[in-house]
């Protein structure tokens, strides 16, 4: 794992934006972290577009989806290579397809556990130094957390967790989009991913 000093959460000007890739394989949480972000940012009065790339529905196959967040207006749902503020991937061979997207000080948050879905899958120590290249990187085992705060159908949001502070959301806000989402599963749903969120905010 590799820290630097905390991003800036603002443009120059006091304005907010934030372009994230979001990546991983389908059935991970995905589509939930898009939108606990995309709650968090409503409520703010934020403007957001968002864009899958690849089919949410297909489980096993590759995802990509573009959030975009701005004060300001958003005229384009697709993040331009080399400007993406961060990549946010619950899989580590996915963190890694997605490089050309990110923007040169910009943040790598992934998961390390594979999802072996494909038959020539590189080995681990691979691609995790591939990863370890890029200057602003948190890479961590966000399965092994999850489970050990008996809530292992989180472990997306663990990943979330270690990511809010460099997207300039603060816990509070992503724990109330998280209470706003999950409510209607019933609150014990509700807590195991606030616990979820907690430990991956504890990794850094």
């Amino acid at each position: 794992m590799h820290s630097d000093p905390k991003e800036k959460e603002q443009n120059g000007d006091g304005r907010m934006k934030k372009d994230i890739i979001l990546a991983g394989v389908g059935g991970q949480g995905i589509l939930t972290i898009a939108t606990i972000l995309g709650t968090a940012a409503i409520k703010r009065g934020m403007n957001l577009k968002q864009a899958e790339v690849h089919g949410m529905s297909q489980r096993g196959g590759d995802v990509q989806s573009h959030l975009r967040l701005s004060d300001d207006p958003i005229w384009s749902d697709l993040i331009p290579y080399g400007s993406a503020d961060m990549i946010l991937s619950v899989e580590p061979l996915e963190a890694l397809r997605y490089l050309p997207y990110l923007k040169e000080d910009g943040w790598i948050i992934s998961n390390s556990t594979p999802f072996k879905n494909i038959p020539n899958y590189p080995p681990e120590e691979e691609i995790y130094r591939e990863i370890k290249k890029i200057p602003n990187y948190v890479l961590f085992d966000a399965d092994t957390l999850a489970n050990a705060q008996k809530a292992n159908r989180s472990m997306n949001i663990v990943v979330l967790g270690a990511a809010i502070t460099h997207l300039g959301f603060s816990q509070e806000e992503i724990e109330e989009a998280i209470k706003t989402i999950f409510a209607p599963k019933g609150e014990a749903i509700v807590e195991a991913n606030l616990r979820a969120l907690l430990a991956g905010i504890e990794t850094k």
